[in-house]
């Protein structure tokens, strides 16, 4: 052994820890970590012990508990696994038992809280396979994918069911933020039963008075969570930002999906189409107009750049569009990409005033929740080698990676379960 247990107080663990020398320093790093994890197995297995309750009857709700005597478990943590002597309880009826120690220490299954943490991180990010195998390369960490999986599911169970009683607080900003763009979207994802369905991802951005982006809030629905769930959810963000920063102009930013304009009208100030949206019917426009790529690429250069600082060039542009098909010279194919243009120009136009969002440094782009239904759920959910997603790992996942990649947030939903537990959660 490397790691010898010396003392443990009210104070605190002291440990001896050996490195033995090896020919090189990569082989003696490796040992460094072997000993490392030895000591942390020991440490780990002295802290649970001293979070054990000492044996007394105790009561839970309604009932009396006592000991069965110190039963020993295999518990997991970031270090290896270690085998606990704790007690453990049951009412003079039988039935369930209750385990203090797990409670007062936050178990989660059979492991550890900051090993649950390491792996439902990890698990968000790449498969229960890459997991393991970053877990022994970098960690010098056995760990099983069965394992790694059920912890991460549970965790996302976790931030499911807190979902409506845990808010987090958003990151103390340096700058004074003038507006807040809401977006929403959906994305395809396979899953087990249903085949193709619609994941939602929903964003708020904080922008300051010179339009830079200093925080975005993501929260995600898997297909079978309902898009009402997910509204509702979106509905409590915008609520709780807008107490934040009363004075900010919520700016609601979509592409043309006439439902998500329902839901921004009611909680935006203004709303605006995204602009690449409106550049790619300019140009269907004008490659049903134009044979040569030089005329559309100079016809569009100079269309797009009017259409971003020309106040009512929306309408203008619709105006030429117009005439093109008055003149009846373009081609079958060149008068259905000229006829659609005109009509997404016709029902979005009101939507188009980039001239005035621009002027008041607004964004005019929904970049921000496209990128989110790519971060989200595209790179985890649908990369290479992903198969059918079954309804509890689709949900697990899109949890777990909207908290990491919600700038504090998984630190603080943490802080929740290590402060409070998560006894709703059966």
């Amino acid at each position: 052994m490397t790691a010898t247990l010396i003392s443990r107080d009210s104070d605190g663990i002291t440990i001896k820890l050996r490195v033995p020398l090896k020919r090189s320093l990569l082989e003696t790093e490796d040992a460094i970590q072997s000993a490392l994890n030895e000591a942390g197995c020991l440490a780990t297995q002295e802290v649970l012990d001293y979070f054990d309750s000492d044996g007394a009857p105790i009561q839970v709700g309604s009932s009396r508990y006592t000991s069965k005597g110190r039963l020993p478990k295999t518990y997991q943590t970031p270090y290896g696994d270690v085998v606990v002597h704790r007690h453990v309880y049951q009412t003079s009826s039988g039935g369930k038992t209750y385990v203090p120690m797990e409670e007062r220490t936050r178990i989660v299954i059979t492991s550890t809280p900051r090993f649950a943490k390491i792996i439902s991180h990890k698990y968000g990010e790449m498969g229960p396979p890459r997991v393991v195998e970053d877990f022994m390369e970098n960690h010098g960490r056995k760990v099983h994918r069965s394992f790694v999986k059920n912890v991460a599911d549970y965790v996302g169970a976790i931030a499911q069911a807190k979902e409506e009683t845990w808010t987090y607080a958003t990151p103390e900003l340096d700058a004074t933020i003038s507006a807040v763009a809401v977006g929403l979207d959906g994305t395809m994802m396979l899953q087990d039963k249903e085949g193709w369905r619609e994941a939602m991802v929903g964003t708020v951005a904080l922008f300051d008075k010179v339009g830079e982006r200093h925080h975005t809030i993501y929260i995600g629905a898997a297909p079978e969570y309902g898009k009402e769930k997910f509204l509702a959810r979106l509905d409590r963000e915008v609520e709780r930002v807008k107490g934040l920063y009363p004075k900010s102009t919520f700016v609601g930013v979509a592409d043309g999906a006439e439902e998500n304009w329902k839901y921004l009208e009611k909680h935006t100030d203004k709303q605006v189409l995204d602009f690449f949206h409106a550049t790619e019917y300019l140009t269907k426009a004008s490659e049903g107009k134009f044979r040569k790529v030089s005329e559309r690429e100079e016809w569009m250069e100079d269309r797009c750049h009017d259409l971003k600082h020309k106040h009512g060039a929306a309408s203008r542009i619709m105006n030429e569009m117009d005439g093109w098909m008055m003149e009846g010279a373009l081609s079958e194919g060149g008068t259905q990409k000229v006829a659609r243009s005109i009509d997404y120009f016709l029902n979005q136009k009101h939507r188009m005033k980039y001239a005035q969002f621009v002027e008041e440094n607004l964004p005019i782009g929904s970049g921000v929740t496209e990128a989110a239904c790519k971060v989200i759920i595209k790179q985890r959910l649908c990369a290479s080698g992903m198969t059918k997603w079954k309804e509890e790992g689709s949900a697990a996942v899109i949890s777990l990676r909207c908290l990491t990649h919600s700038t504090g947030r998984w630190q603080q939903f943490w802080n929740k379960i290590d402060q409070y537990g998560y006894s709703l959660v059966a």
